[in-house]
C-alpha cells in the first residue's frame, strides 16, 4: 500500500512524499525511524498509469530490478547526478509500478534523503541486503561499483532459481501427465467396459474390482475430488504460512532423497554469495552474517547462521562457529578457516561462492538425470496397473475361464 505523508525533519523543514507499507502503523514507524515527525498520513488511491486497475498492474520482477540497478550504476559512474539519473530511469521504464517507485525514490532523494533510506521504503522491491549494500557504498563513496556488484549477485541468484525451477519442472510435468492419463482411463474408458463385464457375470480379479470402484467414485462423485483438491491446496497454502508449517516443509525439502542435496547447496550458495558481497563492501561481519542468513530461504539454515552470529559475538571465528553443524560441509569450514587465517576472508568467500555456484549446476544435472528414469518408471507403473486391471477380465473371457 502507498501512503502520502507530510512530516517535519530534525531541521524543522516540511517534507512531502510517499511511502510503501502494509498499514498506517508500519508507515508511521518507518517515518519515525528515518527521524521524521509525522504531520499527516493518508492512503493513496491505487490508480495505475493509463487507468489500469491495480489487479492488472504489472508486478516488479527481479529482472526489472537487475536492469534498473545496472542502468543506475552506469549513469552514476558517468557522473550523472543521482536524482537526475533516477528521473531518467523512471521516464524510460515501461513497468508502471516500477516507474512509480522510482519517482517516489527520486522525490525522497531530492528532499535530502540518502539513496539507501529512500530505497528502504520499498521493501517489496529492494530487500534488506540491497539496502545495506547501498548504505555501505554511500559511506565508502563506491556507489557505482557496488551497484554493479549488486546486479551481478542478483543475476547469479536469478540463474540459480532458474536452474532449480528447471530441475523441478520435469517431475512436475510428468506428474500432471500421469494424473491426466489415469483420470481419462478411469473416467472414460473403464465405464465403457463395465457393462460387458457385468453382462457376462464374471468374477472380477481384485485389481479390476478396485479400479471399477475407483472409476465409479470419479464418475459419480467427481465434485468431491474437486472439493478435496481445493481444500488440500488451501490447507497447504495456509499451513506454509504458519511457523510450524514452514518448519516442517523446510525440513522435508533438505532431507528428501535426490532433491535434498541440491536444495542444501542452493541455500549455502545464496548465503555465502551474500556474505562475500557484504563483507567485501565493508559491512560489519555480524551484520553480514545476518544478511546471509535472511537470504538462505530455509529456516534451518537461517537459525544456523543466527547461531553463528551469536558465537562470533562471543569471540569465536566464523569457521569455529560453524564447526559441528551438520548442515555445512567440512570443505566450507576449511575454506573459511584459510580466509580468516590469512586475513583475506572476503576474497576467499568470493571463491567459495563461485565454487558452490558450480556445485549447484552439477547438482541440478545429477538430480535431473536421476529424476527422469524414476518418474518414467512411476508413471509407467501407475498407468500399467490401470491397463492391466482392464485387460485381466478380457484375457479371462478369451480363455473361457
Amino acid at each position: 500500500m502507498q501512503f502520502a505523508y507530510q512530516a517535519r525533519d530534525s531541521g524543522g523543514r516540511i517534507r512531502d512524499g510517499a511511502i510503501a507499507a502494509a498499514d498506517t502503523d508500519e508507515a508511521a514507524r518507518l517515518l519515525r525511524r528515518d527521524g521524521l515527525y509525522l504531520l499527516s498520513l493518508k492512503e493513496q488511491a491505487e490508480d495505475a498509469a493509463g487507468g489500469e486497475l491495480a489487479l492488472f498492474r504489472r508486478r516488479v520482477s527481479r529482472s526489472d530490478i537487475i536492469y534498473f540497478t545496472n542502468q543506475l550504476a552506469v549513469m552514476v559512474d558517468a557522473g550523472v547526478p543521482l536524482a537526475e539519473a533516477l528521473a531518467g530511469l523512471a521516464r524510460q521504464h515501461e513497468n508502471p509500478r516500477l516507474k512509480q517507485v522510482l519517482s517516489d525514490v527520486q522525490t525522497a532523494v531530492e528532499s535530502g534523503d540518502d539513496l539507501s533510506t529512500s530505497l528502504a521504503r520499498f521493501p517489496g522491491q529492494f530487500d534488506s541486503t540491497y539496502v545495506n549494500l547501498v548504505k555501505a557504498s554511500e559511506v565508502s563513496g563506491t556507489l557505482a561499483p557496488m551497484l554493479e556488484r549488486i546486479a551481478t549477485q542478483a543475476r547469479a541468484d536469478l540463474e540459480t532459481r532458474s536452474k532449480v525451477t528447471g530441475a523441478l519442472m520435469y517431475p512436475g510435468v510428468m506428474l500432471v501427465m500421469c494424473v491426466g492419463v489415469s483420470t481419462f482411463l478411469l473416467a472414460y474408458v473403464f465405464p465403457k467396459l463395465t457393462p460387458m463385464f457385468e453382462a457376462r457375470s464374471l468374477e472380477l480379479p481384485g485389481p479390476t474390482e478396485f479400479m471399477m470402484r475407483l472409476s465409479n467414485a470419479i464418475v459419480f462423485g467427481w465434485y468431491w475430488f474437486i472439493l478435496g483438491g481445493i481444500a488440500l491446496v488451501a490447507g497447504f497454502v495456509w499451513g506454509r504460512k504458519q511457523p510450524w508449517g514452514r518448519m516442517a516443509l523446510d525440513w522435508f525439502w533438505i532431507h528428501v532423497p535426490i532433491l535434498g542435496p541440491l536444495l542444501r547447496k542452493v541455500a549455502i550458495s545464496r548465503s555465502i554469495r551474500t556474505l562475500a558481497t557484504t563483507i567485501n563492501a565493508g559491512v560489519p561481519v555480524l551484520e553480514a552474517i545476518r544478511l546471509g542468513s535472511a537470504v538462505s530461504g530455509n529456516i534451518f539454515y537461517e537459525r544456523s547462521w543466527e547461531q553463528v552470529a551469536d558465537r562470533v559475538t562471543a569471540g569465536k571465528q566464523i569457521h569455529e562457529a560453524l564447526d559441528g553443524n551438520s548442515l555445512f560441509p567440512p570443505t566450507l569450514l576449511q575454506m573459511i578457516s584459510s580466509g580468516e587465517t590469512t586475513g583475506k576472508l572476503g576474497a576467499v568467500l568470493d571463491k567459495v561462492s563461485d565454487y558452490f555456484d558450480s556445485e549447484v549446476g552439477n547438482a541440478v544435472k545429477t538430480t535431473t538425470s536421476l529424476l527422469e528414469p524414476i518418474m518414467v518408471f512411476a508413471m509407467g507403473g501407475v498407468i500399467g496397473t490401470i491397463a492391466l486391471a482392464m485387460l485381466l477380465p478380457i484375457f479371462k473371457l478369451s480363455t473361457g475361464h
